[in-house]
């Protein structure tokens, strides 16, 4: 199923130095970061419409990032709101994360800001080589929209990456000019073992292990694989389950061998195999459901699918359980789903603010 879904991914410039793992007062004596002059910034008491990520740091507070109405911040009793207004760069957040010592980072579509929670550091570019490489600590972002490009923060410096090339993405290319870059990353993630796994939006999943890159293409992450001239929905969401297993927004499952012998003698030189686990999400057989957009474990280890337009779908490892999700009677788009450190469940929407699961069913969230 082709998922009807504007991709407004941003592209991201001047990005490049970053001191990730340092304390606060170091990160204020870094000259290749820019303070940026922040003036009074406007106390809230609701969230925009246009909410597209939820993040709960480690002291708790939540960080709601819009796609066009910049940035809010909740500690349990008020919110505030960062834009443009008060001297933020840029409405549009893409990414949030978080480094050992607590620093926050917004990708934005005007580069990467570090923020110790109150003051805000806007990344600036280095000329140094790039350096493909994977350390515990490292911070991975995504770059813009028809990119091919990631940036890897080791602590000192963010190094600009390209994706390596393949026949298949060049080919693609050639033969589909109009189409969006195909190495386009569209979601990262860090497996339990380290690796650092890239979304892409027309190549598939590619793994990077620190010694080889491994691709598994698209027509094996989407239970259709679209005709190139119609474009591609693209690996949107990556997770690992309870079991090992991977998932890549599809009906299927992935498991994923590192030993060089086993792959040699029982997998025809592939480090994957793959087997049909969830089937379409209405449950019908010859449902069209078999896509979504973001995917989280829960602290029961159970999956909860989110989709674009028909709510979200939890998954025991059995049975499929559906959780409608309405503005009255209007069912609304949703864009990710989280677990914050509680492990209560969030959603990310493109018209209707946030929302949170309170144990039956979603309900919009309020101060």
């Amino acid at each position: 199923m082709k998922l009807n879904i504007l991709l407004f991914l941003a592209i991201l410039t001047s990005l490049t130095s970053c001191n990730g793992q340092n304390t606060s007062q170091d990160t204020n004596r870094n000259v290749n970061a820019s303070i940026i002059d922040i003036t009074k910034v406007e106390t809230v008491r609701k969230l925009g419409k246009n909410i597209m990520l939820v993040y709960q740091d480690k002291k708790n507070n939540y960080w709601f990032g819009s796609w066009e109405d910049g940035l809010y911040k909740y500690d349990g009793k008020s919110m505030l709101h960062f834009t443009t207004k008060n001297g933020f760069p840029n409405n549009r957040i893409d990414e949030i994360k978080e480094d050992n010592s607590g620093n926050i980072y917004f990708n934005t579509s005007s580069g990467i800001i570090k923020s110790d929670g109150d003051k805000f550091h806007l990344l600036k570019v280095s000329d140094l080589d790039n350096h493909w490489k994977l350390e515990p600590n490292d911070l991975w972002f995504k770059d813009g929209w028809n990119s091919g490009y990631v940036f890897r923060c080791d602590g000192n410096l963010l190094y600009k990456l390209q994706l390596p090339k393949t026949k298949l993405g060049e080919d693609y290319i050639l033969k589909n000019q109009n189409n969006p870059n195909p190495y386009t990353v569209y979601s990262i993630f860090k497996d339990i073992k380290g690796n650092i796994w890239f979304g892409t939006g027309a190549l598939g999943a590619l793994r990077y292990n620190g010694k080889s890159f491994d691709w598994i293409l698209e027509k094996d992450v989407v239970e259709i694989f679209n005709d190139p001239s119609e474009g591609s929905n693209g690996v949107r969401s990556i997770v690992e389950d309870r079991d090992g297993y991977f998932w890549f927004n599809s009906m299927f499952r992935y498991k994923v061998y590192d030993n060089e012998e086993t792959i040699r003698n029982n997998l025809d030189s592939t480090f994957y195999s793959r087997e049909k686990s969830i089937g379409s999400l209405d449950g019908k057989p010859e449902g069209k459901l078999n896509e979504y957009l973001s995917i989280a474990k829960d602290n029961n280890n159970e999956l909860w699918i989110a989709t674009y337009k028909t709510g979200v779908y939890r998954y025991d490892g059995k049975n499929i359980t559906h959780y409608i999700v309405k503005d009255n009677a209007k069912e609304i788009t949703l864009f990710t789903i989280y677990k914050d450190n509680a492990g209560h469940l969030w959603l990310g929407t493109h018209e209707n603010g946030a929302y949170i699961f309170n144990g039956k069913t979603f309900e919009r969230f309020k101060l």
